[in-house]
């Protein structure tokens, strides 16, 4: 498979207009580089990125790719954008991507995951130029029941905290569209995709393990955990992102066979709880020290303790399999941050991972 990945995708998406909604956020700017790497023609379309260290400035994405800051919730904007750039292809992953945060700004999560989502879908039935559309979700759509095997495409839709339920609503806005527009639209496909718990370089985000173990980490703080034993898929961003674009290209070459919901989540042996993931960075990171912060957990909204996707269909119809398991994601992440940290251009560092993980030599 080595050397054949970035082969089999520069054929089907060099040269094409590629819309990017969330080029700005944390998966968004990992994919907008990648699409660059491959010769696409990218345009980010995004709230302005909220902090100066994340990954979209660091790169200065704004310079390698066309960047319109917008918002999801003004469909003028949008319809706008997609006038007059007429992208072939859409990655839709604007979102408001928060668990807790959800809980303290219900009202905003649903405007943005379920207003937005719906503007883009609108965007996408009146532009003829579309080809193919790539709706990302989650993993946290399915009603969550604490199963211990992982969720199919084909279960049960739901949420308790808001931004699940969020999540959720997007699917069914999807897939109304898939039945009232989209099915019969000859020469197009759409595919919602849904991942598990994402880690990676450039993520600074407020309540996510990873940039909060990274934040106490450079600060020779303690990390404190308040779920330590909660059990997440946890994985490497640029996997989902595979996953992600080799649905396009499946959508690009057979439209009708390859639309529908998809999964992309990790193998079994990296199902680690909070704490096992902790470990491992401070371990990566070779100093530090993890406590459980009891008082916090007692404090905190409800989150799911255990989370996993079956992706057979992944596997078996598109030949998608992670290619980095546990202990390559938090190496890889880790060393990401350490070598950002020691001041090397993050350009070149993105560029490195991105061409590793397709099994290729980085120029």
């Amino acid at each position: 498979m080595d050397g054949l990945i970035k082969d089999t995708l520069v054929n089907a998406l060099g040269g094409k207009r590629v819309l990017i909604t969330g080029d700005t956020g944390f998966k968004g700017a990992w994919l907008a580089l990648w699409l660059r790497e491959l010769g696409a023609d990218v345009v980010g379309y995004a709230l302005p990125p909220e902090k100066d260290q994340d990954h979209f400035n660091l790169l200065k994405l704004d310079q390698l790719i066309h960047h319109v800051t917008g918002d999801i919730r003004d469909l003028k904007a949008m319809e706008t954008v997609f006038r007059e750039f007429e992208p072939e292809l859409v990655f839709h992953l604007a979102a408001q991507s928060l668990v807790r945060f959800s809980y303290a700004e219900p009202k905003q999560t649903f405007d943005t995951n379920v207003g937005g989502s719906l503007n883009v879908l609108e965007c996408i039935r009146t532009t003829s130029s579309i080809r193919a559309l790539v709706y990302v979700t989650s993993d946290k759509c399915y009603k969550n029941r604490e199963w211990i095997w992982g969720y199919r495409e084909n279960d049960e839709l739901g949420g308790h905290d808001p931004y699940s339920a969020s999540k959720a609503a997007a699917e069914l806005l999807f897939s109304s569209y898939m039945d009232s527009f989209f099915s019969s639209r000859d020469g197009f496909g759409a595919a919602s995709v849904r991942a598990g718990n994402v880690i990676g370089g450039g993520d600074w985000a407020t309540d996510r393990i990873f940039p909060d173990c990274i934040r106490s980490l450079l600060k020779k703080e303690p990390v404190y955990l308040r779920n330590p034993h909660a059990t997440r898929p946890w994985q490497h961003v640029l996997d989902p992102l595979y996953g992600y674009l080799l649905t396009a290209v499946r959508l690009l070459q057979d439209p009708k066979q390859y639309s529908g919901s998809w999964n992309f989540g990790p193998g079994g042996t990296s199902l680690r709880t909070v704490k096992q993931l902790a470990d491992k960075i401070v371990l990566c990171w070779g100093e530090g020290e993890v406590q459980v912060n009891g008082d916090a957990r007692q404090l905190a909204p409800h989150e799911a303790h255990l989370l996993n996707l079956c992706c057979d269909k992944a596997h078996t119809m598109l030949d998608w399999h992670p290619r980095w398991e546990f202990d390559t994601a938090v190496g890889e992440t880790v060393r990401w941050y350490r070598e950002v940290a020691a001041r090397h251009p993050v350009l070149d560092l993105s560029r490195r991972q991105i061409y590793e993980y397709m099994g290729e030599q980085h120029d």
